[in-house]
């Protein structure tokens, strides 16, 4: 077998080999293909943002808040910190009754290359609300307010709305919630590690559920795919690609999933390296072959190929000469279950 990889080569030689772990998973939990460790146990990081923010639907905090599609979308994103993403938290705390002050996550450089390049060139003076993950926890405090829940620590292991959101983790994935590993996230809220197989099965879940409050998120996420990521962003431009049809949510350290409801399949990847470069383009990859297998019409793969930016990318000198390349290589493995 020729297993999936990212290579990167400097002129004729393999100089740096990124190794991939995927699972494509049914909403059954089988497993439909894979690569390297299909059932590696690692940290879902910000993909699993969709299922921290089901429990506002499920327990009635998005009606009782009046929440918008575009508010549950930013409760969902690793956000650009662009503008209008910033405008929105504020908009998100200010309608809940709260303050920047009161979120526990902290500011880094923004993750979309054009902010990045403003805050650095401008000496911006960033605050929590930069934080990629300001969203997410808005969201996590309203789920405590809504509860009566005590704010302060609302971000610890042992918080009840952290309970709440482990017992979300564990009905998507299938997992008892001692499966479940707990770590701290680098927003300082929990993160889960579980196995890319159980990651998998929950995106195939929420991609074909009919749960009505799963619907609607479902619905603010993919109608709203700029405050998901933002500008020059994968998972906004793949969204895009394909409205209402295709959910991809990138985690740090590597990590990638998404969701294909005509499809009824979820894809978890892990590049062991935790590169992100590669992750994306392990992403596309999986998602061609997917596609050609289950034997999508050519159009629809010609969509994948506006991506090339990101598909594989050309390693230079400081002098802006070509010297190499960065793209996949290797196959995924099928298990003759059926696609569909």
């Amino acid at each position: 077998m020729n297993p999936l990889r990212i290579e990167v080569r400097r002129g004729s030689l393999v100089e740096s080999t990124h190794r991939v772990s995927a699972a494509v998973v049914n909403a059954a939990g089988e497993l439909i293909a894979g690569t390297g460790a299909p059932d590696l146990v690692t940290y879902w990081r910000s993909s699993a943002k969709p299922f921290q923010a089901l429990p506002l639907l499920q327990d009635g905090a998005a009606d009782r808040f009046e929440l918008t599609d575009e508010e549950l979308a930013i409760a969902c994103a690793s956000h650009s910190s662009e503008p209008f993403h910033l405008a929105l938290v504020d908009r998100f705390l200010a309608k809940v009754g709260l303050r920047e002050s009161d979120l526990a996550c902290g500011p880094h450089v923004p993750l979309g290359p054009e902010t990045s390049k403003e805050v650095v060139c401008n000496g911006t003076a960033m605050t929590p609300k930069w934080s990629n993950c300001s969203g997410k926890h808005t969201g996590m405090l309203t789920l405590a307010k809504h509860h009566g829940w005590p704010l302060a620590g609302y971000q610890r292991a042992g918080h009840p709305a952290q309970a709440r959101i482990l017992a979300e983790v564990s009905r998507w994935t299938g997992l008892a919630e001692n499966q479940v590993i707990q770590g701290i996230d680098g927003c300082t809220t929990v993160c889960f590690a579980l196995p890319l197989r159980a990651m998998a099965t929950s995106y195939a879940r929420f991609g074909a559920s009919t749960d009505p409050e799963a619907r609607r998120l479902w619905r603010a996420i993919t109608e709203h795919p700029d405050l998901i990521a933002g500008t020059k962003r994968l998972c906004t431009d793949l969204m895009r690609l394909w409205p209402g049809e295709l959910f991809a949510k990138v985690g740090a350290e590597g990590v990638y999933c998404a969701a294909i409801p005509s499809l009824k399949l979820g894809i978890a990847i892990k590049v062991a390296d935790g590169d992100l470069r590669s992750v994306g383009m392990a992403l596309i990859a999986i998602l061609k072959q997917v596609l050609a297998e289950a034997g999508e019409a050519t159009e629809v793969l010609a969509r994948l190929e506006t991506l090339a930016d990101y598909a594989e990318a050309v390693v230079e000198t400081t002098r802006g000469e070509a010297v190499g390349t960065v793209k996949p290589q290797g196959q995924l493995e099928f298990f003759g279950l059926p696609i569909r």
